[in-house]
């Protein structure tokens, strides 16, 4: 074997062995793109998972609503039932409230609305209200409002 031959083998070890790695360039792109992607992402999931948690409260509140409806069509004077507290819709309606994701409840005697205050979800909503606000149509029927204090994008559409 002569010089050249060798001097060939080492190019072609070289050549084999170069491409093993990942360059700095191409490890700093990849971060980056990863970066943006975590930014865009978790504010969204973050979003999505108190939207969730609020779903617990706006279920038990449409259960209040619709206990409310049949109470007052029952109730000789229409009138609205005097709930100031979990315990008094539950005692009241006869209905199984979870307290563990709001820290008071309350329906309104004259207007009917029902109050919420969330707890234990998320700072940005803790110490917030949701309201179900009660109308009547022109058939008699009675219609449900969603409102409150809470950001617009965690109260629930009609």
């Amino acid at each position: 074997m002569n010089l050249y031959d060798e001097y060939q083998e080492d190019q072609k070890m070289v050549e084999k062995n170069r491409r093993k790695g990942f360059s700095l360039i191409e490890l700093l792109f990849v971060i980056s793109v990863i970066g943006i992607l975590a930014a865009i992402a978790v504010p969204i999931y973050k979003a999505q998972v108190i939207r969730a948690k609020l779903t617990e409260i706006t279920n038990a509140m449409s259960h209040v609503a619709s206990t409310l409806v049949k109470y007052r069509e029952e109730e000789p004077t229409n009138t609205w039932p005097n709930c100031g507290s979990i315990a008094d819709i539950r005692t009241s309606l006869g209905l199984g409230l979870s307290a563990r994701r709001m820290s008071s409840a309350s329906v309104n005697q004259v207007t009917g609305v029902i109050s919420v205050t969330v707890a234990n979800i998320d700072s940005t909503v803790d110490g917030g209200t949701i309201t179900l606000v009660p109308s009547t149509t022109t058939n008699g029927s009675i219609s449900w409002n969603w409102g409150g204090t809470l950001p617009p994008k965690y109260i629930p559409k009609r």
